[in-house]
């Protein structure tokens, strides 16, 4: 059995917005959508400080996605189906089954889906990124999907390859002898919302 998960180390996590951008364009994401954001602690806005100013003000980056629950609310709400968790742990939305009813945009308490709601636009008028990029239409809901196409071909997602400061680990956690196997018993981290009882892929290294 393969359980996939994904470790970012925040102490290298550099706020370069990498992730999001390669992500970005290896999903051929429309103009408003994305599957990856870099949260500051200071505020909404990119890139903002906490503390007061001169002598307190400190920033931490968080990368942010989807979770990849094992015990999915976003599974569990879903009238149709559309949303279920794959074998290998990858939580996916099936965009012939899903009704864009928004169930699950309301279940999740991590605000990491968006529903298409017009026909998608896109900067180019071409398609970017991968070949077998996922489609988008109007009237579905979408997330990031730990680039199940690339995974499946034996690549690691986007935004891991891309990443300037080297701070994303992609690996199996049923797998002893994985690199994020090996870093989650070494260091320590945390995931988002624990008390939530999603049990998040996603772990973040303190």
């Amino acid at each position: 059995m393969t359980r996939f998960a994904m470790v970012i180390d925040l102490k290298t996590c550099i706020g370069c917005h990498a992730c999001s951008v390669a992500c970005k364009v290896n999903n051929n994401l429309p103009v408003d959508l994305w599957y990856n954001r870099v949260l500051t602690d200071g505020g909404a806005y990119m890139d903002t400080a906490s503390g007061t100013y001169p002598n307190d003000v400190h920033r931490e980056h968080t990368p942010m996605t989807c979770q990849h629950c094992s015990n999915a609310p976003c599974a569990t709400v879903c009238p149709t189906g559309a949303t279920s968790i794959l074998e290998n742990g990858v939580v996916s939305v099936d965009a012939e089954t899903c009704i864009g009813c928004g169930s699950c945009i309301e279940a999740c308490p991590y605000d990491v889906r968006t529903l298409i709601k017009e026909e998608p636009k896109f900067v180019m008028d071409f398609a970017l990124g991968d070949w077998d990029a996922p489609e988008h239409k109007a009237g579905v809901v979408e997330k990031c999907t730990f680039c199940q196409n690339r995974v499946e071909r034996g690549e690691v997602p986007a935004c891991m390859d891309l990443c300037l400061g080297r701070a994303r680990f992609w690996g199996d956690l049923d797998d002893p002898n994985s690199e994020v196997s090996k870093l989650l018993a070494s260091r320590d981290h945390e995931r988002m919302l624990e008390s939530e009882g999603t049990e998040p892929a996603c772990y973040y290294l303190r």
